[in-house]
């Protein structure tokens, strides 16, 4: 299958919903034979960029450098899935310019919302000043200003967030456009 490549980046606080929307994208563009590569923050923090903190240059550099990565999968038609808190604005729009094929989806849930799903009890530790920066708590998050899309996951289904994503590949053509007929 002849497919260009893109790179959906999504950006939102811890427990928005980025990693669930990421996974189900990646299985329904699996399903239809895309090849496509995740990054998800957690993961690539483990492996790529082990040893970077969480001071706003090092949470920049690391964004980088799944940016450069991001990059070079586009350039070679693979779709890439990157999942990243990715707090900051500026960072955002400089991988996004180097990028250039670059789709910015907006996960968006209240901070309430996110605490309340804190599966990994991040929140929990940074209220109780265990953890120091955490993004939503004591470091901010930039909230993009014009994002490609926006999953507000805490008012839609988790179907609706995927299908927002993948009408908006069709339409920018990223996706070949698909019959309403044929939508699961």
């Amino acid at each position: 299958m002849q497919q260009s490549g893109a790179t959906v980046w999504f950006t939102g606080l811890s427990g928005a919903g980025k990693t669930t929307i990421t996974q189900a994208l990646a299985e329904n563009l699996r399903s239809q034979g895309y090849k496509l590569e995740i990054l998800d923050g957690d993961v690539v923090r483990e492996n790529l960029t082990k040893g970077l903190g969480f001071s706003k240059a090092d949470r920049d550099e690391n964004i980088r450098r799944i940016g450069f990565v991001s990059h070079l999968l586009t350039k070679h038609g693979v779709i890439v899935l990157v999942s990243a808190i990715s707090p900051y604005r500026e960072i955002r729009e400089e991988v996004k310019q180097k990028i250039g094929d670059f789709v910015e989806v907006y996960v968006n849930a209240p901070l309430a919302v996110c605490e309340g799903r804190d599966v990994k009890g991040l929140y929990k530790r940074a209220r109780s000043g265990e953890i120091k920066s955490f993004t939503g708590i004591d470091d901010p998050y930039e909230p993009p200003l014009n994002p490609t899309v926006e999953c507000r996951t805490d008012l839609e289904e988790l179907s609706e967030s995927v299908a927002k994503v993948v009408n908006k590949l069709e339409e920018l053509g990223y996706l070949p456009k698909t019959p309403v007929a044929e939508r699961v």
